[in-house]
């Protein structure tokens, strides 16, 4: 396996970068054509539901278990390795689709039930085979990662992208009322996730992972299985609290206006639609850098486990790139926020009120998206050394703390944007906790040279925040449209990405030359 994970975030990085890019341009066209509305929110929650599902089974636990199994049988043993990874796909196809059938009845049953049409549990019943799909993509790209290859992961989403726009632009006066359209993406969704699976299959082709004999890996697989459920919830707190937030944002969608023991719920209809816009932007340099250093340091740190002063070494090092590159992602997004929000989503039936509302719960957000990136990377670090109930125990306290300022904060003058807020809050203690409780296996996780750059990343933060700054006070008109905020925002962010760089360059950070790819010296 190939010790420069420099390289390979740098190639996730790119094809992530692609496939946010279109992404907002999908959430572009939903916000322009459909505003922040009841199907908008009913389509946001219903999305939210199978990429949870991915998130807990195939990018997190799942994949994190599976991962250095299959890596070790892969050096040991490679066709116990093909046992091991057939039998995990077939036996995650059949839990996954059984799950699928459940919930599909439930949901029947309470739509049934109820009076009226509701948009939010119909569209969850339209893409809930979405779920099965993408995560079994998910183990497909842990495999190829193990076999060094993550261009074809990383570019998968961007099928789902297409698909999505394609249906989205394509329909606009096609169909009577807004929710037909909207089913019409919803089924674009799964479309997209059959082809999916047929892409990752294309990429694995080579590598003759198959096997018709899977007898041998039952062992393997039942070890891998123990580890999973507590690396579930361990792996999985950003993501918990995201569903949290989307079921009390949704919740007068769901539940009535009037279901909070009788009182008037403090959010709106729109309030779903308004927060996942929010997620978008904040977790676009999440994904292209927070989460692709941890993707790419995973199978890194599961190779030297055993090695102290390697792990060591390696775990600081993706601390360090993840903070130099969070830290001003989170000033940036704070600084530029509602040029962002208008210069994506504002149009049509999207306004500039919108504009202030999406950016107020986008303040909420981007201020911790340095603890986000720090916390997918130390939680992997626990379980490459085989760790999986401290982050489980963190996680837990986490959720708990979100849901009880969730429930806390929406009532205040904050209203949507606290959800943000407590996000944002669970997401630093987390990482707190976890760093405490990295020091059993890493002797001063944030030692002096550790410390060290990020204090120079904290200086070079603040002086590209005060160009940034004085860039959008000058060009930036609250209430102007959506193509005057393209003009300041561009030149915001060239010049903080110039000013960050050169003053990298005159303190010779080597986080810099890291952030592009090339390895530490």
């Amino acid at each position: 396996m190939n010790d420069n994970f420099e390289k390979n975030t740098r190639t996730t990085s790119l094809f992530t970068l692609v496939s946010r890019s279109l992404g907002l341009v999908r959430d572009g066209a939903l916000s322009r054509i459909f505003g922040p509305g009841v199907v908008t929110s009913a389509f946001c929650f219903a999305f939210l539901i199978p990429n949870l599902f991915r998130r807990l089974f195939g990018e997190g636990a799942l994949a994190a278990a599976f991962l250095p199994s299959y890596s070790k049988l892969q050096q040991e043993d490679p066709k116990l390795a093909k046992a091991f990874a057939t039998l995990t796909i077939s036996k995650l196809m059949v839990l996954l689709g059984v799950i699928t059938l459940i919930a599909e009845l439930i949901l029947w049953l309470i739509l049934s039930a109820q009076d009226g049409t509701n948009e939010s549990i119909q569209l969850t019943m339209i893409m809930l085979p979405y779920m099965p799909l993408v995560c079994v993509v998910a183990i497909f790209g842990a495999m190829l990662h193990v076999h060094d290859t993550f261009g074809p992961t990383a570019s998968a989403p961007i099928i789902l992208n297409g698909f999505m726009i394609a249906a989205a632009l394509g329909f606009v006066s096609y169909f009577e009322t807004p929710a037909a359209h909207m089913t019409l993406i919803g089924v674009s969704v799964v479309v997209a996730g059959i082809l999916q699976v047929v892409w990752s299959l294309l990429a694995l082709k080579k590598f003759g992972w198959f096997t018709t004999s899977t007898e041998s890996a039952n062992g393997e697989f039942k070890v891998m299985m123990r580890k999973m459920l507590p690396m579930t919830l361990g792996l999985a707190t950003l993501q918990i609290n995201t569903l949290i937030d989307g079921l009390v944002a949704n919740g007068s969608n769901l539940f009535g206006s009037t279901f909070f023991f009788g009182f008037q719920y403090p959010l709106h209809e729109g309030t779903m639609a308004s927060v996942t816009w929010a997620q978008r932007l904040y977790q676009f340099p999440l994904g292209v850098f927070g989460i692709a250093v941890a993707t790419s340091i995973y199978p890194l740190l599961a190779k030297q486990a055993s090695k102290h002063d390697t792990f060591s070494s390696t775990l600081r090092r993706g601390l360090r790139l993840v903070v130099f590159i969070g830290l001003p992602a989170s000033a940036g997004l704070i600084i530029v926020r509602e040029p962002l929000v208008a210069a994506v989503f504002q149009g049509d039936k999207f306004t500039s009120s919108d504009v202030v509302t999406v950016g107020s719960i986008l303040l909420g957000y981007a201020s911790a998206v340095w603890a986000y990136s720090m916390a997918q990377v130390l939680t992997r670090g626990f379980y490459a050394k085989g760790d999986m109930i401290t982050p489980v125990k963190i996680a837990m306290a986490c959720v708990a703390l979100n849901f009880v300022l969730n429930i806390s904060l929406i009532w205040t003058p904050l209203g949507a944007s606290g959800l943000a807020w407590s996000t944002a809050i669970c997401a630093v203690v987390n990482v707190c906790g976890l760093l405490v409780c990295m020091e059993r296996f890493v002797t001063r996780p944030l030692n002096t040279e550790v410390i060290h750059s990020f204090g120079a990343t904290a200086i070079l933060t603040f002086i590209m925040s005060i160009a940034v700054w004085l860039v959008v006070h000058q060009l930036w008109q609250t209430g102007g449209n959506w193509s005057s905020s393209l003009v300041p925002l561009a030149l915001s962010v060239v010049v903080g990405i110039l000013v960050f760089a050169v003053g990298s360059k005159i303190l010779k950070r080597p986080e810099l030359r890291w952030a592009v790819g090339k390895a530490s010296r």
